[in-house]
């Protein structure tokens, strides 16, 4: 097995992982359901891992509990693509003694930590075995099979543990990476709980060393001891990363680590699939944002035909939060660029490349209340139109009054006229048009054209801006059929823990486009992961938790029935 055949086997089984959910949420007919399986929450094989590994991943559940849920043939793809080439049969050979744990790590980035001859990451698998014997009878029968294809075996004791493996056989140097590939394989059944696998036997002697000890390893570490407290005990899936090596072996040189660990866990439910994330800082960061108890009353404006919906409260204090330094900190890794957190998350900054509207300084800053984002698709137009409703307060009238200031320093027209009743303004660009008179060629008639760039409503506590006449149209008829009683969005609320630092949510059939266009490495993402993207149907972002050492989200994934 290749370097590279491993961390194919590494990327396949963090596939697996986001089967779970999936496979969870197509089996809502079934009698029994992924809720009734009893996962430790904890990976068992943590022990082998050494504290300064770049991620570890694990699944909780034995494959064979997601047969029943399976969708498409997908598991049984995954199962064919993780042991193609190795003439293993996973019903024969792996099923009879597998138990409820697969676990995948990367635990250095070099093994002989020796630069000259190019960077050698090691790769490790550990699956719980629950019959030792069986699982031995396999390990002795992988290797027998690579001996009869030609490679050269060893075998060698390590601290009481039978340890095999393939000679290294040099392959062709991969001149553009610098690294040589080594086609090794190393083995070893280690006491009655796990079978292990590594790229080289060198991984598997540090991974005892690591159970020996216990300093070694990363259930002895405070970061994953304090990071595996925010763990649900149901959790199906995890993973665990150090995020300054993950950064070291991506080559990427972020100028701000505020957060130098993340832990994730995947909780599948008969309504969907809750991926939740904890990110654990080095010392005590920024406040959090504001927190709510329930659904801001803004979201009343929005209506259900939305594709993608924002609220919250007090955007003045967002570029100050943890937020704010996390999202930092992922830009400054991906591009070494801090741009501001809000401009690049709210969809209606865009807005003020037309308009002059600096949406921060102008009107987010003056918002401590309640507030709600919307966007609208419209089929005649490729850009959505938005909404945004903010609750009333002394600061929000005086960014209307500065709103009104720059509208005619950029030579736009505030216009003001009645929808349905409603008072409406509108700043808006007026431009004339010449129209030759049908009855008289020589007679030229004028007609003034208006270009709206926005509009705005005074309702009750709350003042709504939106893109167009009709999207504040929207806004002003959305509580006949609003996105907070639409049951795809209540079901995903409900899951997200109270109190919390508000939603965002995504209707993915309706964003897609909308997200591809924004993000296109979102492309090759859904390449990767179609079995999971082909059936998703909404997904809920949420961050919540009052400490100031982590910060704690939750994304709840819908799929389609």
């Amino acid at each position: 097995m290749t370097q590279r055949s491993f961390l194919r086997v590494v990327a396949v089984g963090i596939m697996m992982l986001l089967l779970i959910g999936m496979t969870g949420c197509n089996g809502l007919s079934a009698k029994n359901s992924l809720t009734g399986i009893a996962p430790t929450g904890q990976s068992d094989a943590a022990i082998f891992v050494s504290k300064q590994a770049p991620v570890m991943v694990s699944m909780l559940v034995n494959p064979e509990r997601l047969q029943a849920f399976e969708r498409d043939g997908e598991l049984s793809k995954l199962k064919t693509r993780l042991l193609a080439n190795t003439g293993i049969d996973y019903q024969q050979e792996i099923k009879p003694w597998l138990g409820n744990e697969i676990t995948l790590a990367v635990t250095s980035l070099d093994i002989d930590h020796d630069s000259e001859n190019g960077q050698q990451p090691g790769y490790l698998m550990a699956l719980a075995t629950t019959q030792p014997e069986k699982s031995r009878e396999f390990v002795q029968l992988l290797f027998s099979k690579r001996a009869l294809a030609g490679a050269n075996l060893a075998t060698e004791e390590y601290k009481g543990v039978k340890l095999i493996s393939d000679n290294q056989i040099p392959s062709t140097s991969d001149h553009n990476e610098g690294v040589k590939n080594q086609n090794s394989l190393a083995g070893a059944v280690v006491g009655n709980s796990f079978v292990l696998f590594a790229n080289h036997p060198k991984v598997l002697r540090e991974a005892i060393n690591n159970v020996q000890v216990s300093d070694l390893n990363l259930t002895s570490s405070g970061k994953y001891q304090k990071a595996t407290k925010q763990l649900s005990k149901e959790a199906q899936a995890v993973a665990f990363l150090n995020l300054p090596v993950v950064a070291k072996w991506q080559n990427l040189k972020p100028d701000a680590q505020t957060y130098d660990n993340q832990i994730i866990s995947l909780v599948s439910n008969p309504k969907g699939l809750l991926a939740e994330t904890a990110f654990l800082a080095k010392k005590e960061t920024s406040p959090p944002a504001a927190q709510l108890s329930k659904p801001v009353g803004a979201l009343d404006y929005i209506p259900a035909s939305a594709s993608l919906a924002v609220a919250g409260a007090n955007l003045s204090g967002l570029g100050d939060s943890d937020l704010a330094q996390l999202w930092q900190q992922v830009t400054a890794s991906l591009s070494a660029s801090t741009e501001d957190v809000i401009s690049k998350f709210l969809p209606v900054a865009d807005v003020q490349k037309r308009s002059g509207i600096n949406w921060r300084e102008d009107i987010f800053n003056s918002v401590q209340g309640e507030y709600a984002i919307g966007l609208l698709p419209r089929a005649e137009q490729t850009n959505p139109d938005w909404i945004f409703v903010a609750e009333k307060s002394e600061g929000t009238l005086a960014a209307i009054s500065r709103l009104d200031e720059l509208a005619s320093s950029e030579r736009l027209s505030l216009n003001s006229f009645t929808l349905n009743d409603q008072k409406i303004s509108a700043w808006a660009q007026l431009k004339t048009a010449i129209n030759k008179s049908s009855e008289a060629k020589e007679r030229e008639l004028f007609t003034i054209q208006a270009n709206v760039l926005a509009a705005r409503a005074d309702i009750g506590n709350y003042e709504i801006f939106a893109s167009s006449v009709e999207a504040i149209n929207a806004a002003l008829t959305a509580k006949e059929n609003p996105l907070v009683k639409n049951r795809d969005f209540q079901d995903s609320i409900a899951t997200i823990p109270e109190p919390n630092q508000g939603y965002v949510y995504i209707d993915w059939t309706k964003s897609q486009d909308i997200l591809e266009r924004q993000l296109p490495i979102l492309k090759f993402v859904e390449v990767l992961g179609k079995p999971f993207f082909k059936n998703l149907r909404s997904l809920t972002l949420s961050s919540y938790g009052s400490d100031t050492g982590l910060l704690k989200a939750g994304i709840f994934f819908q799929f389609n029935r």
